[in-house]
C-alpha cells in the first residue's frame, strides 16, 4: 500500500515563499506519476501540478507556473513543491497524489496523503 506524508505547511506572509515535501513509502516510487492538488474551504479541489514518473516532464495549471516549482528525487522517494510569491488566494490544504499516469483530474490518483495546511496572511 502506498503512503503519502506531506509536512512543510504553515503560516506566511503575503510574498513569502514555503516549500512542501511529500515522502513517499510502500510503493515502488519511480513507476508513480506523482501531483499536488490544493482545496480551499467551500471549493473544490484543484489541481497544482503533476510530475511523470522520471521526472523529466512536469506540468502545472497554467496560473502557477510562474510561481511554482515541483520537483520529485527519485533516490530519496520524496516530491517537492516550491512556493514562491505566496498570495492570500494560495491559502488552501495541500494534498500529494501518486497515481499510474499523469493526470489533471483528482479520480486518476489512487492515492492520498493527509494534506498539509498553508495559510497566507499578513
Amino acid at each position: 500500500q502506498v503512503q503519502l506524508v506531506e509536512s512543510g505547511g504553515g503560516l506566511v506572509q503575503p510574498g513569502e515563499s514555503l516549500r512542501l515535501s511529500c515522502a513517499v513509502s510502500g510503493g515502488t516510487f519511480r513507476t508513480l506519476a506523482l501531483a499536488w492538488f490544493r482545496q480551499s474551504p467551500g471549493k473544490d479541489r484543484e489541481f497544482v501540478v503533476a510530475i511523470a514518473k522520471n521526472g523529466g516532464n512536469v506540468y502545472y495549471k497554467e496560473s502557477m507556473k510562474a510561481r511554482f516549482i515541483a520537483s520529485r528525487d527519485n533516490a530519496r522517494n520524496m516530491v517537492d513543491l516550491q512556493m514562491n510569491s505566496l498570495k492570500p488566494e494560495d491559502t488552501a490544504v495541500y494534498y500529494c497524489a501518486a497515481g499510474q499516469s499523469i493526470a489533471e483530474v483528482s479520480e486518476e490518483y489512487n492515492y492520498w496523503g493527509q494534506g498539509t495546511q498553508v495559510t497566507v496572511s499578513s
